[in-house]
C-alpha cells in the first residue's frame, strides 16, 4: 500500500513539474527554433556517439548480435538480463533460484562470466576483483537499457578488463522527447512480482531532460528459501545543445537474496525433492522436515546476501564538425554488502578473535563476511569520420579499492563481548589503464580493412589476512599479492560486401587477461605447491559469411580460439561458490555458428541458430592435489562446462496488436571437471518458452500492453548449472556433484501502461 501511494505522489509531482515547464512561450524566435531542432538531432544521435568506440557494425569483422528495445521489453517482466542474453547464439544463462531471478550468470562459447566484458554506457560492470558481473546488484537494469550488443570471441579490444571470450555492451535508453512515462505490474508463479514506475519530462526548453525510474522485484523462488527482494532506482538529467550534450546518470539499488549457492545432490533430490538445499540448515527437536535418519530439521531464516550498489556516471559528448566528435565519461560506483550465514559445528580455532587454541572445540555460529568497495575512473575518446575512413582513439583509467573483513554475530555458549572483533581483515587496490586506436578504411567499394590496437597496464595489490584457515601453519591465510601486468591486444580484420546481399569477413585478434582474486587466494585449496596463477593469452581467428535481404538473412561464422595458459574451471568451488581455476598450457575452442532468419509472411518470422564446437585441452596433466588421477597425463580432454552443441529455434507471430513468440533452446551435455567423468556431468536439456502479448491503443494513453510468459512450456526436469569434484579418502574414490534444478512449467504475467 505504501508503494502505491508513493507511486501516485511521484506521478503527481512529475505532472505538476511538466505543467510548469511546458507553458507556451509566445516569444520563441526562429533562431531558437533552429537551435532546438539541432539539439533534437544531437539528442537522437546520442546513443551512437557514446558507444562508437565499443560497438561492432556491418563493416566490422566481428561476430556479433544486436538486441533492440522490442526484444528487451518482451523480457523485462522481472527476470534478470541473462534471460534476455540467452536469445543470442552460443550463450547459456544459468540460475540458482530456478526462475531466472537472483543468482544468475552466463557463459559464452563455454567461457564463464569472469572472462566476458560487460559495459553500460562504456563503464565496466565487471567487479575489478572477481571479474564477474552480479546482475542482481543492479536490479531491473533491463528496463533502463535501450539496446544490447553481444560480441563473440575477442571482439573489440577497446573493451578493456575481461574482454577475453566475449563482450556485452549496453546503453541506457535515451529519454523520450515528449513528457510521458509508464507503470508496470507483474505477477506470477512462486509469488514472483514486479512494480515499476517511470517518469520522463521530455525535452524542456528544447534542451533539458529529467528521467526517473523506481522498481521493486520480489520472488519466493522455485528453490526452497530462495527468496529475492530487489529495490532499484534510476535518475538521469541531461542538457542537449546543437553540438554538446551533458548527461548525469545515477542507478543502483538494494538487493537481498537468500543464499542458495550450495546446490543439491541427485540423492538429496530423490529423497527430499528438487527444491531442497541445505543452506542455513540446523537440527531441532520439532523442525518441519524429517531426514532419512529420523532427525528433524529447521533453518536459520536470515541466511542471506545483502548488497547496496550505487552507480554514477557523468557523460559529455561534443561534435566539433561533420568529421570530428568526442565523448568522455567519468564514473564512480559505491558498493557495500555482506553474507549473513549460520554455520553448524565450526572449529573455533579457525576464528582467531575468539581466543580458542584447542582444535577439538566446536560450536554453532552466525557470521558475516563483509566488503566495501569504491570504483572510479574516466573513459575518453575522439572519433573521426569521412566517407572512406572511420577512426577512433582514446583511453581509460580506473581505480578500485575494497577492504574485506569478517565479524561474528553469535556463537553458541559465548557472550556477545567474547565474539567482538574481526576474524579476518584484508584489503585490495587495483589500477587499470589503457590506450587504444582503431580505424576502418574503405579501400574500395564494399571492401573495408580494420585495425584495432590496445595497450593495457594493470597494477594489482592484495594484502592482509584472508578468511581461509591454513592447517599447515595453524594460522589464518596470509595474503601478499603485488602484480604489474602489461598487455598488448591487437585486432585486424577484412570485411567485403558484394552483390548487394552478401558479406564475407575474416579477423585475427590477440587478447590477454590477468587472474582473478580467487585465482590467487584459493589456489592452495587444490595445489600441492606454492606456485601462483599465470595470466592468460588468447589467439582468436574468425571467418564468416552473411547474407541479408528484405525477407531472409543467414550467417555462418567459423572460429578457432587458441589459448596459452588458459585458466579453466576445475569443477571445484570455494566457500563463496566461486569457481576454482587452474592454468593449462595448451587448449583451444573451435566451432561453427550458424544463424537464420526468415520473414515467412508479414505476420510470421522464423529464426534459428546452432553452435557446434570442440573445446579441448591438449596433454592435460591433472594437478588437483586430492584427485584420484593426480600427476597423470590424461591426453586430450574436453574443457569443463563446454557443451558441444547449443541450438535454438524461434517463431514470432504478430498481427495487429497481438504477438506470440515461441522460443526453444537446446544445450548438450557438459562435463563438470576436465577428466571427462560420466558421474560428474550436467545432462543436456531442451527448454521452450512462450511469450504472449497484446497491445491496445487508447485515447489519452500511448498504449496498454498485456503480456504473459509461460516458461518451460513442456515441463522439462533439468538443471542449468552444477559443480563437482573427485577425491580419494581411505583408498576409496568419491565423485560428488551438486546441481541447481530449474522450475517446471511456470508463468509470469504483466501489464504495462505507457502515457
Amino acid at each position: 500500500m505504501k508503494r502505491f501511494f508513493l507511486t501516485l505522489a511521484v506521478a503527481g509531482l512529475s505532472l505538476g513539474a511538466h505543467a510548469v515547464t511546458t507553458a507556451p512561450n509566445n516569444h520563441t524566435t526562429q533562431s531558437t527554433q533552429h537551435s532546438e531542432a539541432d539539439s533534437v538531432a544531437m539528442y537522437d544521435n546520442i546513443g551512437a556517439i557514446e558507444v562508437v568506440a565499443l560497438r561492432a557494425d556491418s563493416s566490422s569483422a566481428v561476430a556479433h548480435s544486436n538486441l533492440g528495445r522490442k526484444e528487451i521489453e518482451r523480457n523485462s517482466y522481472g527476470t534478470d538480463i541473462p534471460s534476455l542474453l540467452a536469445l543470442t547464439p552460443s550463450l547459456i544463462a544459468t540460475n540458482e533460484t530456478g526462475i531466472g531471478i537472483g543468482g544468475t550468470s552466463i557463459r559464452l562459447r563455454g567461457t564463464d562470466a569472469t572472462r566476458l566484458n560487460v559495459t553500460i554506457n562504456g563503464m565496466a560492470l565487471n567487479n575489478p576483483d572477481s571479474h564477474s558481473t552480479y546482475w542482481y546488484d543492479t536490479p531491473d537494469l533491463i528496463s533502463a537499457v535501450g539496446d544490447v550488443q553481444v560480441q563473440r570471441g575477442a571482439g573489440i579490444s577497446t573493451n578493456g578488463t575481461g574482454a577475453f571470450g566475449g563482450a556485452i555492451t549496453m546503453t541506457t535508453a535515451t529519454p523520450a522527447t515528449d513528457f510521458g512515462g509508464e507503470a508496470s505490474l507483474s505477477y506470477g508463479s512462486y509469488n514472483t512480482n514486479k512494480q515499476a514506475l517511470h517518469i520522463g519530462s521530455g525535452l524542456m526548453g528544447g534542451h533539458w531532460t529529467v528521467d526517473a525510474r523506481l522498481t521493486h522485484i520480489g520472488s519466493d523462488g522455485y528453490i526452497d528459501r530462495g527468496a529475492t527482494d530487489l529495490k532499484s532506482y534510476l535518475l538521469q538529467g541531461g542538457y542537449y545543445g546543437s553540438r554538446t550534450s551533458v548527461k548525469l546518470l545515477s542507478f543502483g539499488g538494494v538487493a537481498k537474496t537468500n543464499l542458495t549457492y550450495t546446490g543439491v545432490t541427485k540423492e538429496e533430490m530423490e529423497l527430499y525433492g528438487r527444491r531442497y538445499h541445505t543452506e542455513g540448515q540446523y537440527e531441532t527437536s520439532n523442525g518441519p522436515f524429517v531426514l532419512a535418519d529420523g532427525t528433524h530439521v529447521d533453518y536459520y531464516d536470515d541466511q542471506t546476501d545483502n548488497y547496496l550498489q550505487i552507480n554514477n556516471q557523468l557523460i559529455v559528448n561534443h561534435r566539433f564538425n561533420d568529421h570530428w566528435q568526442m565523448n568522455a565519461t567519468g564514473f564512480y560506483t559505491y558498493g557495500y554488502g555482506y553474507y549473513k550465514q549460520y554455520k553448524a559445528e565450526r572449529t573455533l580455532l579457525e576464528y582467531g578473535n575468539l581466543g580458542i587454541t584447542d582444535a577439538s572445540v566446536e560450536a554453532d555460529m552466525i557470521r558475516r563476511k563483509i566488503m566495501l568497495n569504491h570504483t572510479y575512473g574516466l573513459n575518453a575518446s575522439a572519433h573521426y569520420r569521412t566517407e572512406r575512413l572511420s577512426a577512433s582513439f582514446g583511453g581509460s583509467w580506473s581505480g578500485y579499492q575494497c577492504p574485506h573483513w569478517g565479524e561474528i554475530d553469535w556463537v553458541d555458549g559465548f557472550q556477545s563481548s567474547d565474539v567482538a572483533g574481526r576474524w579476518y581483515d584484508n584489503d585490495v587496490r587495483k589500477q587499470d589503464a589503457n590506450i587504444f586506436a582503431k580505424a576502418v578504411w574503405s579501400v574500395a567499394k564494399g571492401l573495408n580493412i580494420s585495425a584495432d590496437l590496445q595497450y593495457r597496464v594493470v597494477k594489482y595489490r592484495a594484502w592482509g589476512v584472508n578468511d581461509n584457515f591454513d592447517w599447515n601453519t595453524m594460522q589464518m591465510q596470509s595474503i601478499d599479492v603485488d602484480k604489474l601486468y602489461h598487455f598488448f591486444n591487437p585486432h585486424v580484420g577484412v570485411n567485403y560486401h558484394f552483390a548487394q546481399h552478401h558479406t564475407i569477413y575474416g579477423s585475427f585478434a590477440m587478447a590477454n587477461k590477468e587472474p582473478t582474486r580467487a585465482d590467487f587466494t584459493d589456489r592452495y585449496m587444490f595445489a600441492k605447491d606454492d606456485s601462483e596463477p599465470r595470466p592468460e593469452r588468447l589467439f582468436d581467428y574468425e571467418l564468416g559469411y552473411r547474407f541479408a535481404s528484405e525477407r531472409f538473412d543467414a550467417g555462418v561464422n567459423f572460429y578457432y580460439m587458441q589459448y596459452r595458459d588458459q585458466l579453466i574451471p576445475t569443477g571445484m568451488v570455494n566457500d563463496s561458490s566461486d569457481a576454482l581455476n587452474v592454468n593449462v598450457p595448451d587448449s583451444y575452442r573451435c566451432g561453427v555458428e550458424v544463424t537464420l532468419g526468415w520473414k515467412i509472411a508479414k505476420w510470421l518470422t522464423a529464426t534459428g541458430d546452432v553452435t557446434l564446437s570442440r573445446n579441448k585441452i591438449r596433454n592435460y596433466v591433472d594437478l588437483l592435489a586430492d584427485s584420484p588421477t593426480y600427476g597423470e597425463n590424461l591426453g586430450t580432454m574436453t574443457i569443463a562446462y563446454s557443451p558441444s552443441c547449443i541450438a535454438s529455434l524461434g517463431f514470432d507471430f504478430h498481427i495487429k496488436g497481438f504477438e506470440a513468440l515461441l522460443h526453444t533452446r537446446y544445450v548438450s551435455k557438459q562435463y563438470l571437471t576436465n577428466n571427462q567423468i560420466d558421474a560428474l556431468t550436467l545432462d543436456g536439456y531442451c527448454v521452450t518458452n512462450l511469450n504472449l502479448g497484446y497491445t491496445l491503443r487508447l485515447h489519452g494513453l500511448r498504449s496498454i500492453r498485456f503480456g504473459a510468459t509461460i516458461y518451460n512450456l513442456f515441463n522439462a526436469e533439468y538443471c542449468s548449472n552444477a559443480y563437482g569434484y573427485s577425491y580419494m579418502w581411505d583408498g576409496v574414490r568419491y565423485d560428488e556433484a551438486y546441481y541447481f534444478p530449474q522450475a517446471p512449467l511456470h508463468c509470469l504475467a504483466n501489464v504495462t501502461i505507457k502515457f
